[in-house]
């Protein structure tokens, strides 16, 4: 009596067993289906990005940083309350952040001047700076919109020739408005003036307008500005994204819908990161699964954001357009790629919490993404690709 019982014990077990390992195969395979499912809707972003140790901030305040101020008529500690908001390339073998440096003409956020510094590293993190800023209000044609508050949140991208563009904001402390500079060096820069200055016989020239991200393409290992049918396309706005097109790079028409409106491409989400504002960041990039744009999600205070981020913060995001229609909107992360966590980035103008990003590049097969930290510090992370 007791082989045959082992027999049924054996068999039981057996049967068990392989019931067991039909059902972790199953388990196994769904999972794998559901991260290859995961991994196929969001495979196109570019994430990864790391602290690296022990080097953030990598740009501060300096305390006495004197500058002659045409506007003020006098020496100015030009940089000398807060550093942050940085666009960034390459020339040569290095990279240069182009940073909003803020004096203490002020109190508040708005309320100083802004000028835009220039800081050069061989490897990413250590900086040297230029003594003097390289973008500022002047005596000239452009001081209705740039005095007293200056110039402040630049994006930078480079033509294949070698030109830079600079879109950043003139700041009268009236109208923000999204300015366009130029130059061959990163240093001398030629003011063209308001973006939409004369597009629609000036129906934009004096509406809010900021924060443009031009349309890029990774070439021979350097982001280039890119075109779309032969014109140049970015991607702009703070609250919603809107989109403009140009033939030079200078002059700019925002795209408007069948009313004659702005064409919205993206807006916020009720209980998203994003649920207040989708402001554009550093460059867009066209990739072979769409245009990538990274923007800066702010977070609703009430019950209409997210709770899983502190109210008020800054978080960034990533969304895919298409390749071939790039006002056509594909897709977006629901969660944000870079949040803050560091006490720079949740202390100094901005207490609620922010990393701002503004800068990409692209440099020996290793992507550096600056950004600004609570409007006070400047910072990177990293990714190898």
């Amino acid at each position: 009596m007791k082989k045959p019982f082992l027999i049924f014990l054996i068999s039981s077990g057996l049967l068990l067993l392989s019931c067991k390992q039909t059902i972790k195969k199953d388990q196994d395979k769904r999972t794998i289906e559901a991260t290859e499912n995961t991994n196929d809707t969001t495979s196109w972003a570019i994430t990864g990005f790391k602290r690296p140790n022990g080097v953030n901030p990598v740009l501060s305040p300096i305390e006495n940083a004197p500058f002659f101020s045409e506007m003020n008529n006098k020496n100015i500690d030009w940089e000398s309350n807060d550093v942050f908001n940085p666009a960034a390339t390459i020339m040569g073998d290095s990279i240069y952040v182009l940073y909003r440096a803020e004096d203490k003409s002020g109190v508040g956020i708005g309320e100083r001047t802004s000028r835009i510094g220039l800081a050069s590293s061989a490897n990413g993190i250590e900086m040297h700076r230029d003594t003097s800023p390289v973008l500022y209000p002047k005596n000239d044609d452009q001081k209705a919109f740039e005095w007293p508050g200056g110039c402040e949140d630049p994006r930078v991208a480079v033509t294949e020739e070698g030109t830079y563009v600079m879109l950043y904001t003139q700041w009268n402390k009236k109208v923000p408005r999204l300015g366009v500079a130029t130059s061959t060096n990163l240093r001398d820069w030629t003011k063209h003036g308001p973006a939409f200055e004369d597009a629609y016989q000036g129906k934009y020239k004096d509406m809010a307008t900021k924060s443009a991200s031009l349309l890029t393409e990774l070439k021979d290992g350097k982001l280039i500005i890119s075109k779309v049918d032969g014109r140049y396309f970015m991607y702009w706005g703070e609250q919603h994204v809107y989109a403009a097109t140009s033939d030079n790079l200078t002059d700019w028409t925002p795209l408007e819908d069948d009313n004659g409106e702005l064409k919205i491409l993206m807006s916020p989400r009720a209980h998203y990161f994003d649920s207040q504002l989708t402001e554009c960041g550093p460059p867009a990039i066209k990739t072979d699964k769409g245009i990538v744009l990274m923007y800066n999600g702010k977070n609703l205070a009430n019950e209409n954001g997210d709770t899983n981020y502190t109210p008020n913060s800054y978080c960034a995001g990533q969304a895919l357009f298409d390749n071939n229609d790039p006002t056509k909107f594909v897709d977006r992360l629901d969660k944000p790629f870079l949040i803050p966590t560091a006490s720079f980035e949740k202390s100094g103008q901005y207490p609620a919490g922010t990393v701002f990003i503004e800068g990409l590049v692209y440099f020996k097969d290793t992507w550096y993404l600056y950004y600004g930290c609570a409007d006070s510090r400047v910072a990177v992370v990293i990714r190898e690709n």
